[in-house]
C-alpha cells in the first residue's frame, strides 16, 4: 500500500510533524513503513516560463528557438519538442543548476548547433512525474492561469511532488486501505481530535432518483447485504487534470480518464473499491447481484473471457454478467469516449466469497485486495457521494440528486465491554481509564459509561475488532509500546532434559563427527514423493496445506534428503555427504488407527570417497556401513552387526547389490546401501547414491541397557591371523561366524581385516583373511592349544564352505 504524506497532511491539517517523523511514529502504532520514496524528487527548482517568442534554429530543422520569461528575464532555450505553445503559452522551465533525478543529469549551458541554451523545457517524463516507458507527449503545457512567470511548479501543482510511504499492512487492518484510516491513525497517535472531512457537494444536480433509472436488487444477501448506486449524466470523457494524475501517479495508479480516475481516488481515500458503469450499456436499466450459473461467461476488462463457477457473485444486468463482484469489472459496459451517463456502483460483499473468486480465476486486483480484507460497510453513502461530487468537478454534467442504496440485510456493529483492572492486568502497567477512553473515541469508536468499566460500540471500518483485548492492543498501540515496562519474568530452567532432546542432540553430533552435514528438512511432504521414493503412503493428510508439495506427513526422511542432494548436484556440487534427523509419522497399529511418531536418522552419501595420493573412487556400501558403525559406537557404545537382507524382505528402495540390515544385541536398528536405480532416477540423483536408515527409537531402547563390565584379562592373548579362499557368492559374515563357532569360548575377537581378488586367486574367489584372538581367563594358552584351535576351525570353513587356505 502506497500512502501519500501529502494527501495525509490536507486531511489532518493540524499535522505538522515532517515525513521521516510521521513515518517513525506510524511503525511505533502499528502501520509498518518498508520505505520512503521523494515523487517529482529534484524538481523542486523547476519554475513556470511563459513564452514569449519562437524562431526556427538556423542550421538544425528539428529544432527551434524558444524564448521564454521566468519572472526576472527573458532567456532562450534551444528545444526539439513538437508542442511548444504559442506566445503567451505556460511552460516548466528547469534553470541552470537543476540536477533532474528521473534522467540523472544536471542542467548547464550548453552550446547546440552554434547556440547557447540556458536551461530545459521539461516533460513529465524528464521530470519523473510518469513512469518510466510511458507516451511522451512532449513538454508539459500548462493550463493558462496555473501561476506567474517564476511561480515554483510545485507550488502550483504542490501534487507534483511529495513524500510516498510504503506500508506494509498485515490483513487485519483494511482500514489503513485507505488515506483517511491512516489520517485517523495519525490524529490519534498525535492526540488530534479529528473527524473525517464534510461530504463534497456536487457542482450541478440533477433533478431524479437513480432508484427510477436503473432497478436495483439482490437475490443472495449472504454475499452481499447491501448495494448502493449515484449517477452522473451530460459527462464529457477525457483526461483528468494533471493534479490529479500526478496523484495518481505517485500512488502507483496509471491515470486513465477522468471518471476512472474518479473510482480510483475514491478508493484511496476510503479504502473501499468502486466501479462505473457507461449507464446506456446496462441492458434493461436493471441491476441485478446474484450466483453465477455454473458454466456462465464473462469477459473481464483485461479482455480474457472467463468461465464462472456457481460460487461466484456477479453483477448482471438484463442480459447477463457485467462484473465479477469485488474483483473487476466487464468490458460490455466499461466506460469509454462516448459515454455520457455513468453508473457508479458502491457495495459490500462478504470477504470470503470474492476470496475465493480472485483465487479461482487467478485475479488479484486492487479492489479484490481490499474486498477479502474487510471494507467499511457503514461509508457506502459517503463513498457515493464524494465520487458524484468529483465527476461534476472533472467531467462535468449533473449529478442525479437521490442515489439509491437497496440493504438486503442489515450489518451491525459489535458493542464490547472494556475493564479498567482487566487493561491493568493485561498490560502490566496502570493506564488512567479516561485515556484509554479518549484514545478509542479518536479511533471512531463510541463509548458509553464512566468509572471502571464501559461499553465501547466498534465502528464499521475495524471490522477486525471483536474481542476486550481488541480493544486493550488499541489502547495499547496508541499509547506506546514503550510505555509497558520492560520486567523479565522469573525462569527457572530445569534441570531434568528431554530424553528425546539429548537423543537428537547427541545424533547429531555424532553424525557431524562423521563428517556429515544437516539438512533442516520439512515434515511435510507430497504423496508423489513417498511413492518416487518407494516409500509407505502417508495415513496423515493435511486439511490446509502450504502446497501440494507438502500435504501429508513424512513416513521418510529420503523425500526431503533426496531433493537437498539433488539441489546441490544441480549447482556443481559432486561430493555430497547429507543427513536428517527428526520424526517421521507411520501408518497406526492401534485400534484407533493413530498414527506413530517415531525418531529416525538419514544418510545420503553421493559422489567421490576422500582418498589421499591414490584414485577417487565413487562411494559404495562399504562407506554407508563405515558410518553406521560410527554412529552406533557413539550413541550405543556397541559394534553393529551388518547382513545382507534376503531378496523377499529387501526394501524396495534399496538396490538388491548391498542392501543390508544393521543388528545390535539382535535387534534390528536400521537398514543401508545403494538406492534402487529407479529411486535415484526420480529423484535425479547420481546413480552411486548411498543411504543410511537408523531406527532411533529402537536405538533408544537399546541404549538404556547398560553394558556389561568385564575385567581385565590378566593372561596373554595369542593371535592368527587365516586367509581362507571362497567361492564369490559366500558371504564373509557366515563363515566369520563359522570361524567362531568353530574357535569355541577360548575365541575372544574374530574380526575380518582384508578382501583380495585377483593376482593368484582362482576366477569367481576371494581371498577372505580374518585376525583371531585366543585367550584364557584361567591360564596362558600354550601354542599347541592355539595350533589345535586354529586347525578345528580351518578344517570347519573346508567343509562348510569349500575353503581353503590360501597359499
Amino acid at each position: 500500500m502506497k500512502a501519500s504524506y501529502n494527501w495525509i497532511r490536507a486531511l489532518v491539517p493540524e499535522l505538522t510533524c515532517s515525513p521521516e517523523e510521521l513515518a517513525t511514529r506510524l511503525i511505533a502504532g502499528g502501520l509498518a513503513v518498508d520505505a520512503m520514496d521523494v515523487y517529482g524528487a529534484g524538481i523542486a527548482p523547476c519554475v513556470i516560463a511563459k513564452v514569449v517568442s519562437i524562431r526556427p534554429h538556423p542550421t538544425k530543422s528539428g529544432l527551434r528557438l524558444v524564448t521564454v520569461d521566468a519572472g526576472a528575464r527573458a532567456q532562450e532555450i534551444v528545444c526539439g519538442a513538437p508542442n511548444v505553445p504559442d506566445p503567451g503559452g505556460l511552460v516548466v522551465l528547469a534553470p541552470l543548476g537543476t540536477h533532474l533525478k528521473a534522467k540523472g543529469m544536471t542542467i548547464e549551458t550548453r552550446t547546440i548547433a552554434g547556440v547557447v541554451s540556458e536551461g530545459m523545457l521539461c516533460s513529465e517524463q524528464e521530470l519523473g512525474l510518469v513512469e518510466a516507458g510511458a507516451v511522451d507527449h512532449g513538454i508539459i503545457v500548462l493550463p493558462e492561469g496555473t501561476g506567474a512567470p517564476g511561480t515554483r511548479f510545485i507550488d502550483a501543482v504542490p501534487s507534483a511532488q511529495d513524500t510516498i510511504f510504503e506500508l506494509d499492512l498485515t490483513p487485519n487492518r483494511p482500514d489503513a486501505l485507505g488515506h483517511l484510516g491512516i489520517a485517523r491513525d495519525a490524529a490519534a497517535l498525535y492526540g488530534i481530535s479529528w473527524k473525517p472531512p464534510a461530504l463534497r457537494t456536487p457542482a450541478k444536480e440533477a433533478p431524479g432518483d437513480v432508484a427510477r433509472m436503473v432497478n436495483i436488487s439482490i437475490e443472495d444477501g449472504e454475499r452481499c447485504p447491501h448495494y448502493g448506486a449515484s449517477a452522473v449524466v451530460d459527462v464529457t470523457i477525457g483526461p483528468s487534470p494533471m493534479h490529479v494524475r500526478y496523484r495518481l501517479a505517485a500512488l502507483g495508479v496509471r491515470p486513465i480518464s477522468n471518471v476512472v480516475d474518479v473510482t480510483n481516488l475514491v478508493m484511496l481515500l476510503y479504502g473501499h473499491p468502486m466501479h462505473a458503469f457507461d449507464l446506456d450499456h446496462v441492458g434493461g436499466a436493471t441491476i441485478v447481484v446474484r450466483r453465477a450459473r455454473l458454466g456462465e461467461a464473462l469477459k473481464t476488462l483485461d479482455g480474457v473471457d472467463r468461465t464462472l463457477s456457481d460460487d461466484d457473485l456477479v453483477i448482471c444486468d438484463g442480459k447477463g454478467p457485467v462484473a465479477l463482484a469485488g474483483v473487476m469489472g466487464g468490458a460490455h459496459s466499461e466506460i469509454s469516449p462516448t459515454t455520457k451517463r455513468i453508473l457508479l456502483e458502491c457495495a459490500y460483499f462478504e470477504p470470503r466469497g470474492v476470496r475465493r473468486a480472485s483465487r479461482r480465476h487467478g485475479l488479484h486486483t486492487e479492489s479484490s485486495h481490499r474486498f477479502e480484507r474487510g471494507v467499511d460497510h457503514g461509508d457506502t453513502a459517503h463513498a457515493l457521494a464524494e465520487a458524484a461530487a468529483l465527476v461534476t468537478e472533472l467531467a462535468g454534467g449533473a449529478a442525479v440528486k437521490q442515489s439509491s442504496v437497496v440493504v438486503k440485510k442489515a450489518l451491525t456493529r459489535p458493542t464490547i465491554r472494556l475493564r479498567s483492572n482487566r487493561l491493568d492486568q493485561l498490560l502490566g502497567v496502570h493506564v488512567p481509564f479516561g485515556e484509554a477512553n479518549d484514545v478509542l473515541v479518536r479511533l471512531g469508536f463510541e463509548v458509553k459509561g464512566d468509572g471502571s468499566e464501559f461499553q465501547a460500540v466498534v465502528p464499521s471500518h475495524r471490522p477486525d475488532v471483536s474481542r476486550e483485548v481488541d480493544l486493550i492492543d488499541e489502547v495499547l498501540r496508541v499509547r506506546g509500546i514503550d510505555s509497558v515496562p520492560t520486567v523479565l519474568p522469573a525462569i527457572r530452567r530445569s534441570t531434568v532434559e528431554s530424553v528425546r532432546e539429548v537423543l537428537l542432540q547427541r545424533t547429531r553430533a555424532a553424525a557431524v563427527e562423521l563428517g556429515l552435514s544437516e539438512a533442516l528438512l520439512y515434515g511435510f511432504v507430497s504423496p508423489r514423493a513417498l511413492a518416487m521414493t518407494k516409500m509407505p503412503a502417508s495415513s496423515v493428510t493435511l486439511k490446509n496445506p502450504l502446497s501440494e508439495h507438502q500435504s501429508v506427513m513424512r513416513t521418510s526422511l529420503l523425500p526431503g534428503l533426496g531433493e537437498a542432494v539433488a539441489r546441490a548436484v544441480r549447482h556443481g556440487e559432486r561430493d555430497v555427504r547429507l543427513f536428517g534427523v527428526g520424526p517421521i509419522f507411520l501408518p497406526g497399529k492401534t485400534a484407533k488407527n493413530l498414527p506413530e511418531e517415531r525418531l529416525a536418522f538419514a544418510a545420503i552419501l553421493a559422489g567421490e570417497r576422500g582418498a589421499y595420493l591414490t584414485r577417487q573412487e565413487p562411494v559404495d556400501v562399504w562407506d554407508a556401513k563405515g558410518v553406521a558403525g560410527g554412529m552406533l559406537t557413539r550413541l550405543v557404545r556397541r559394534d553393529a552387526v551388518v547382513r545382507r537382507f534376503d531378496s523377499s524382505e529387501r526394501p524396495a528402495y534399496l538396490h538388491p547389490r548391498g542392501a543390508a540390515f544393521v543388528e545390535v544385541e539382535g535387534r534390528r536398528v536400521g537398514t543401508l546401501g545403494p538406492l534402487h536405480p529407479e529411486v535415484t532416477d526420480a529423484l535425479d540423483l547420481p546413480s552411486e547414491t548411498v543411504v543410511i536408515f537408523l531406527d532411533l527409537a529402537t536405538i533408544a531402547e537399546v541404549a538404556v541397557k547398560a553394558p556389561t563390565y568385564a575385567a581385565i584379562a590378566k593372561f596373554p592373548a595369542s593371535t592368527r591371523d587365516v586367509a581362507l579362499v571362497v567361492k564369490n557368492d559366500v558371504l564373509a559374515g557366515d563363515v566369520e561366524r563359522a570361524v567362531c563357532e568353530a574357535a569355541g569360548e577360548l575365541a575372544e575377537d574374530v574380526r575380518l581385516f582384508d578382501r583380495f581378488i585377483g593376482g593368484s586367486i582362482p576366477p569367481d574367489h576371494a581371498s577372505l583373511a580374518f585376525h583371531v584372538v585366543y585367550r584364557s581367563r584361567e591360564r596362558t594358552l600354550t601354542d599347541a592349544e592355539v595350533d589345535a584351535l586354529n586347525a578345528k576351525v580351518i578344517a570347519e570353513v573346508r567343509s562348510r564352505f569349500g575353503a581353503t587356505l590360501r597359499a
